[in-house]
C-alpha cells in the first residue's frame, strides 16, 4: 500500500512539473538544456513526492487507536456498625464439659511365621 502512495503521488508531482514546464515563456525554455530541464523536473518531482509521502505515511490507517488509561472508581466510604452490648450477662446454664479423646498411631514390628517381621500400626486412645 506505501509503495502504491508513493508511486501516485510521485506521477500526479510528475504530472504537474510537466506542464508547469511546458506552461513557462520560450525565453526561459531556451536559457536551460532540455537535459537539465528534465533532471530538474524529475528531482523536483522527487522531492515533493517524498514530502507527500512522508505526511500520508505518518499514521496509517489500519493502525490500533492508543491505549486510554480509564482511573477504578474510589472505594466506598466505610461503613462502622455499632452494637449495643447488654450491661450484665446472665448464664442459664452450666457450660457442659466437652471430653476430649487424645489418640495416636503407634507403629510396630511383629513376626509372621513363615514370612518374616511386618510393620504394623495400631491406634491407642488416652
Amino acid at each position: 500500500m506505501k509503495v502504491l502512495n508513493f508511486f501516485s503521488g510521485t506521477a500526479a508531482v510528475l504530472a504537474l512539473v510537466t506542464g508547469l514546464a511546458a506552461a513557462q515563456p520560450a525565453a526561459a525554455r531556451d536559457r536551460m538544456s532540455p537535459g537539465a530541464a528534465a533532471a530538474v523536473g524529475v528531482l523536483g518531482g522527487l522531492a515533493v513526492g517524498t514530502i507527500l509521502g512522508a505526511s500520508v505515511a505518518q499514521q496509517p490507517a489500519y493502525a490500533a487507536p492508543a491505549p486510554v488509561y480509564v482511573a477504578p472508581p474510589p472505594p466506598p466510604p466505610p461503613t462502622r456498625v455499632y452494637v449495643e452490648e447488654p450491661a450484665h450477662v446472665v448464664y442459664r446454664h452450666r457450660p457442659r464439659r466437652v471430653y476430649v479423646e487424645h489418640c495416636t498411631t503407634e507403629r510396630y514390628r511383629e513376626w509372621v511365621p513363615g514370612w518374616g517381621w511386618e510393620y504394623r500400626t495400631r491406634q491407642v486412645c488416652n
